[in-house]
């Protein structure tokens, strides 16, 4: 199926094409969508499994909604979403994800429930709670994407890879917010990601924060920019946090790498601890689950 917002394709909203997808597919249903900004408010029902959306072009193909919390129709966090994926087997390569309600609050442009999801190549445009990893048996791998906003612009409860990406600070925050169970044995793992900020008066940024109390999130062999703030982490106003969180680090590089000088309860691996850290054990639950690299 192909998607074109000037009708030169089969759809010209790419909601009409997930609704004209198989349900309960046991195969890939590829939407090729063409260039041009698809104003949406797109849902990937849980029935709508195996879907791959594929974008002409991650600048060229932009889906983009303005909802945020508090807005007059009241939306909240979690039915701010631009787009909102709840089936398992999910793909979406060369595709930007847009909230653009601006810096308003809570603005989520992608929130993903389903198991299985993979994004590569994608851009994650927002301000506050960007990307939402919702619940905790979805499994999530972001490859070589481009992911930006102010505070806890990636958070959620869900057991997630970030490969290769480029997480971008616009203001001075937090970068992660994970609400880990305690039951989970992985939360975020961030490998050759490259922490960058939008602008000079971004120097204080903190790698997270936990949302809930067994938060875990490791950032290995990454590149941190100088708006890394020295002590790292932060507890979310709670002391208690600091014995139930699981926050580390191994070859960070760059000007905010300050190994030395973080905060005493998070963690820097060593050589053979890191080396575990693949995606075949942290996404092992259930049904093994090892998503190719492109």
């Amino acid at each position: 199926m192909t998607v074109a917002a000037d009708g030169s394709g089969d759809y010209r909203t790419i909601q009409e094409a997930v609704n004209a997808s198989r349900d309960l597919s046991q195969v890939t249903v590829t939407i090729f969508i063409k260039n041009g900004t698809y104003r949406e408010k797109l849902v990937v029902p849980s029935h709508k499994t195996h879907v791959t959306l594929l974008g002409e072009s991650k600048e060229g193909v932009v889906i983009t909604f303005g909802d945020y919390s508090g807005d007059v129709a009241k939306h909240t966090t979690y039915t701010s979403h631009t787009v909102l994926v709840q089936a398992n087997d999910f793909t979406a390569e060369n595709i930007t994800f847009e909230n653009s309600a601006g810096p308003v609050g809570q603005a989520v442009a992608l929130h993903v429930e389903g198991d299985r999801a993979t994004f590569r190549n994608c851009r994650m445009l927002g301000n506050q709670d960007t990307l939402f990893m919702a619940v905790e048996n979805s499994r999530q791998y972001y490859q070589n994407c481009y992911i930006e906003g102010t505070t806890d612009f990636l958070f959620g409860t869900a057991t997630v890879v970030f490969e290769g990406c480029e997480l971008r600070s616009k203001r001075n925050s937090y970068v992660t917010a994970a609400s880990t169970t305690e039951h989970q044995q992985y939360g975020y793992v961030l490998l050759n990601c490259k922490l960058t900020a939008a602008g000079p008066d971004v120097n204080k940024v903190y790698l997270g924060r936990p949302w809930r109390p067994n938060a875990k999130t490791v950032f290995i062999n990454c590149e941190l920019g100088a708006h890394i703030t020295p002590a790292g982490w932060d507890n979310w106003r709670n002391p208690d946090n600091e014995k139930t969180v699981y926050y580390a680090e191994y070859n960070s590089t760059g000007p905010g790498a300050h190994a030395k000088e973080r905060v005493k309860w998070a963690r820097q691996l060593t050589a053979k601890e890191a080396r575990q850290y693949t995606l075949k054990a942290i996404f092992a639950g259930g049904a093994g689950w090892d998503p190719a690299r492109k």
